[in-house]
């Protein structure tokens, strides 16, 4: 393939992101809906709900470790989002702590 063919491969690429990411703001430049306005506040709720079943769905509570690791890095996940009010410090200490546990104590 030549070069010709990936800079045009690119470019359409970044077209198409480009308008699928405008396409809301056009669509709705007079009001937002009122439906969506509701998902905009509701979604981000239910998207953190749903990945932390995800992540505590293998848990195995009755062999060892006992889901220990998850425990307390959910605890500490919480404790640092109740004293810091930050999701990505509380998610990325969050994910450390799990890792560090996993990799180092068991």
């Amino acid at each position: 393939m030549s070069d010709k063919y990936f800079m045009l491969m690119i470019l359409v690429c970044a077209a198409a992101t480009f308008l699928l990411r405008a396409l809301p703001f056009i669509a709705f430049s007079k009001r937002t809906p009122e439906f969506i306005t509701y998902l905009g506040r509701v979604l981000p709720c239910a998207v953190m709900a749903m990945l932390v079943v995800y992540c505590l769905k293998d848990a195995e509570l009755f062999n060892r470790p006992y889901a220990l690791p998850e425990l307390i890095s959910c605890l500490v996940v919480i404790i640092l989002h109740v004293w810091k009010r930050s999701t990505l410090l509380s998610i990325v200490i969050g994910t450390a702590c799990y890792m560090l546990i996993v990799q180092n104590l068991i």
